[in-house]
């Protein structure tokens, strides 16, 4: 009897089968191993003896995450982590318009609902080092963005909003975040061309203050100064784009 037998049979497992646990603990793998969709996993029996069960329950725990769409099994090449199945809001956000005003807007206005909660989350639940982290990042983005150095400000911006995502302790906040990040970045490079679209050294301060809420463990107001900051962020955006087509006149 192999390990994951022996925790089917005891404990709050004992009446799921082993395979499960198997899956299971092969999606940890993945994860520890920081593997992304399109790498190739060992043989069944490589998979087996990595995690200390036998090729029959790893068999059949190839199939259940093979059908749940975690795996792809191909004849003859081998075992691959899947892709995510496009759904119907991924193939509306493949048809994301960074230029178009409307687009943009629907943008901001998601990062301002989902990052108002994960400062919610982050002063409630951030431990001290990612307190520390935090605060760190805030203060060097408002250095950066009083010297208006603005590359080096675009990556404690990046640091410092990834670092109250991940003190938030939620995978999807984090992942919504790096999407949000990912669109926003569209955006800035196809319309201000290298420039800003606001004063970086406001951006800065708002950085502080809701690393400050945070830190203080005031959820309510860490919230609150997010959705500010974010609402200055829409309202800068906006005004550039305005001046942008005011300058330039309309396109012959």
């Amino acid at each position: 009897m192999d390990s994951a037998e022996r925790a089917a049979e005891g404990g709050g497992d004992r009446y799921r089968p082993g395979y499960e646990l198997v899956a299971e603990r092969l999606l940890q793998h993945i994860a520890e191993q920081g593997l992304h969709p399109g790498d190739r996993l060992p043989t069944e029996q490589g998979l087996a003896e990595l995690l200390g069960t036998t090729r029959n329950q790893m068999r059949e725990a190839v199939k259940v995450l093979a059908a749940i769409g975690r795996l792809s099994v191909r004849r003859g090449a081998g075992i691959f982590v899947a892709a995510a199945d496009r759904t119907l809001a991924d193939e509306e956000l493949a048809h994301f318009q960074p230029t178009d005003m409307a687009h943009v807007s629907m943008l901001l206005d998601f990062r301002r609902l989902i990052e108002a909660e994960t400062a919610r989350r982050a002063a409630s639940l951030a431990t001290p080092i990612q307190v520390r982290k935090i605060r760190e990042s805030a203060q060097e983005s408002l250095r950066l963005g009083t010297a208006h150095e603005v590359q080096g400000f675009a990556r404690a911006d990046q640091q410092f909003h990834d670092a109250v995502a991940i003190a938030a302790d939620n995978i999807f906040l984090q992942s919504n975040v790096a999407n949000i990040r990912r669109f926003a970045a569209q955006t800035d490079t196809l319309l201000f061309h290298g420039d800003v679209p606001g004063s970086l050294e406001v951006a800065g301060r708002q950085h502080v203050a809701v690393a400050e809420a945070i830190a203080d463990g005031d959820p309510d107001r860490a919230a609150q100064l997010m959705t500010a900051h974010i609402e200055t962020t829409q309202r800068q955006f906006e005004r550039k784009i305005r001046n942008r087509m005011f300058t330039q006149g309309p396109q012959q």
